[in-house]
């Protein structure tokens, strides 16, 4: 069974090794993951604001782009181009400083989260031994961006939305984590490294979702209801409060709420693939295929196929997800804001705290089923 590489250790080395101080080193290798991390995000935005056009375009028996650029790629980018040189307006009466800061706290923990995010088995920016955690816990992050961007505007709706952001996030919280932490049990690690390769060497067979299928379905609804999907799309409810906290908000600064909500859907889908669908494993198993071709697993050919796919696997495991929660978008009504606090509160919390109880009293009675 391998284990990622960590490309910062790998990277950082290298330059040791070349006659560079350590301090150096690290000052070079700063800026690369960060650099990685805006640039794989921004063309997941592009790839799913397309994909949200085409797949609603499908389902309402519409056309959908076709002319901007070959099959519409190029609409996402026209969209960008608008927000970029769209007039910023600021409100006369905000609060100029936080109604500035509040995209940003709402934009910056979804694009490090990225950082700790396993695209392949050799394809990691930092191997964090608490990755699950520190994602977690910069998520947390984002309900204050939403709340201050809510307060500052000085508007009776934007506060409302802001509010109801908050409540909504802290909702829905703490069940996700509560599900994550079925797979931290069982895996034994917060690393999403050793996740997924606590899942590899069986196929299909091995991948968290059949051991933790409760909690991979807690995960999923918890999930779109973080990044404020259908049919959790309460902050931004036009036929009830305006746009929420988006409402005084325009150009870039609205851009960044819009950038957010897809970078964040992107990440979710990783992550749901990376902790229940074996994320770069592929379904058959690679000692199998090995062995049907008759060559060793330690050939080079194979090892290079194994890594494409790994990483193949990932991102189509994760865009698929994207697509699901696209097509229930458009297909699944909207629901009461009361409606919503009692999912959250009432059932998948229950149901979040009995599956983690199971998960642990499984993991003492069949060891070797779950991960002891």
């Amino acid at each position: 069974m391998n284990s990622g590489i960590d490309l910062q250790g790998t990277f950082i080395k290298s330059l040791i090794e070349l006659g560079l101080p350590a301090d150096i080193a690290k000052a070079i290798w700063m800026p690369l993951p960060m650099t990685l991390m805006l640039i794989g995000a921004t063309v997941g935005v592009l790839v799913c604001v397309w994909l949200e056009r085409k797949i609603s375009s499908a389902a309402q028996q519409r056309i959908g782009p076709e002319f901007i650029g070959p099959a519409g790629l190029l609409a996402p980018v026209a969209d960008g181009l608008k927000l970029v040189f769209k007039e910023d307006v600021v409100p006369a009466k905000s609060d100029n400083l936080l109604f500035t800061l509040g995209p940003v706290i709402v934009v910056l923990p979804v694009f490090v989260s990225y950082l700790i995010v396993p695209f392949g088995q050799h394809l990691i920016i930092s191997d964090v031994g608490m990755g699950v955690f520190l994602w977690i816990a910069l998520s947390s992050i984002q309900p204050i961006g939403l709340l201050m961007a809510g307060y500052a505007s000085n508007n009776k709706y934007s506060l409302l939305g802001g509010l109801r952001a908050a409540a909504q996030s802290i909702s829905y919280e703490i069940p996700l984590a509560l599900s994550v932490m079925g797979v931290v049990m069982m895996s034994n690690s917060l690393s999403t490294i050793d996740i997924v390769n606590q899942q590899s060497g069986y196929g299909i067979l091995g991948w968290n979702v059949w051991r933790q299928p409760v909690g991979f379905i807690i995960f999923w609804i918890s999930a779109l209801a973080e990044c404020e999907r259908m049919p959790f799309d309460l902050p931004e409810a036009e036929e009830e409060i305006v746009a929420g906290y988006q409402t005084e908000y325009s150009g870039m600064k609205f851009g960044l709420f819009y950038v957010a909500s897809y970078v964040n859907l992107v990440l979710s889908a990783l992550l749901v693939s990376i902790l229940y669908l074996g994320g770069w494993d592929f379904p058959i198993p690679i000692s199998l295929v090995a062995s049907w071709l008759g060559i060793s697993e330690a050939n080079p050919v194979l090892q290079i196929v194994d890594a494409s796919l790994g990483i193949t696997m990932t991102l189509l495991k994760a865009y698929f997800l994207v697509f699901l929660a696209i097509l229930l978008r458009w297909t699944v009504p909207r629901v009461r804001i009361d409606q919503l606090l009692d999912l959250g509160w009432k059932f998948l919390l229950p149901v979040a705290l009995v599956n983690l109880l199971l998960t642990a009293a499984l993991k003492l009675a069949f060891p070797f089923a779950f991960g002891g």
